[in-house]
Parts: C-alpha cells; sequence; structure tokens
C-alpha cells in the first residue's frame, strides 16, 4: 500500500502547511501591540500614540495599560472614534479613560491642567493619544513642566524631541511654569 502512505504524508504536510499559513494570518491580522499601536514612551509611566480605535483598547490592556487619555477632539474628521465610543470600549475592556480636548494650535491651560488631574489620579502606565500625537507630547510637556517635582526644562524638551514632537516654541512657557511650581517644604 505505498500509495496509502504518500497519500497520508501528503495530507500531513497539507494539515501543516495550513496550520503554518493560519499562523502567518494571525501574525499580520493581529500584530502585537508595538506594530499594532505606534506608541513611544514620555516619562514615568506615561505613554503616547497617534489616534487608536476601539479594537486597540484591548490590546493596551493586554500589554498592561491601565489608563488612556484622548486629547483629541470630537468631529475633528468623520471617520474618528467619538470620544464617547472610545470610553465605552475602553470600560469593556477595563482600562480607566479620560477626554481632555486640545484643539489644533494654542493649548489651553484648562487642558494642560485637566490632563495634570489625569496624570495624577488615574492609574499607570497611561496612554495618550490625538491625532498624530503631536498635541498630547505637547500638552503632556506643559502639564510636567506644572507638575511639582516634575522634570526640568532640558529633560522635558529632550522627552518631546525623542519621541519625534516639536518643542522649541514652547520653551519660554515650560520655563515659566517650572518657576510656578511649589516650592517643598
Amino acid at each position: 500500500m505505498p500509495g496509502l502512505k504518500g497519500s497520508f504524508f501528503i495530507a500531513v504536510l497539507a494539515g501543516a502547511a495550513a496550520v503554518m499559513g493560519w499562523a502567518a494570518y494571525q501574525r499580520f491580522a493581529h500584530p502585537p501591540l508595538s506594530q499594532a499601536i505606534s506608541m513611544k514612551p514620555l516619562a514615568d509611566g506615561v505613554w503616547v500614540s497617534e489616534q487608536i480605535g476601539p479594537p486597540q483598547l484591548a490590546l493596551l490592556r493586554q500589554q498592561r495599560f491601565a489608563t488612556v487619555v484622548d486629547l483629541r477632539p470630537d468631529g475633528e474628521v468623520a471617520a474618528q472614534p467619538s470620544s464617547s465610543d472610545m470610553a465605552d470600549a475602553a470600560g469593556r475592556a477595563g482600562l480607566a479613560f479620560s477626554y481632555v480636548p486640545v484643539p489644533h494650535g494654542a493649548i489651553p491651560d484648562g487642558a494642560v491642567n485637566a490632563l495634570q488631574k489625569a496624570l495624577a489620579s488615574e492609574p499607570r502606565p497611561v496612554l495618550l493619544y490625538c491625532r498624530s500625537g503631536r498635541r498630547a507630547a505637547r500638552t503632556w510637556a506643559l502639564a510636567e513642566a506644572s507638575r511639582p517635582g516634575g522634570l526640568d526644562a532640558r529633560a522635558i524638551r529632550k522627552v518631546v524631541l525623542d519621541v519625534g514632537q516639536p518643542v522649541d516654541d514652547l520653551g519660554a512657557e515650560i520655563q515659566a511654569r517650572i518657576a510656578a511650581r511649589p516650592r517643598a517644604g
């Protein structure tokens, strides 16, 4: 029965190929978090990324993130997930969620204060996001400059530049916020 052995061998090879093909598909369709979300560390358990969507929140939870902060105002573009959709999906994924909308242009003091409160009260690690990560990183820079015991101006500048975002135009505001920090003691 040499034909039966050959058929069995071909069936085994076909099954192995199918399993390997499925594994390749899974890697493509469900990439590791580092590929699925382009995120970069800021400091002290705070990360920044571009726009994410509801399906990615479960991935964040799998990577042990605890909180997501949406800094993108609702309605900037038609296909953008709303903050309420993101909050619902975050809740289902077991993540805390804060909405701190930051418009294009100057970063409002109210947004800096709201981000400071979220970072002080929500569990870490935290992912901040907006359309490109720019407003999120820059708002974090101002919140960090305002935080008692926060990083110095040079360190804040380096962190924001390291995640690929501009910060030079915020230099004077960062310095002023650091100078206004409450003194310990």
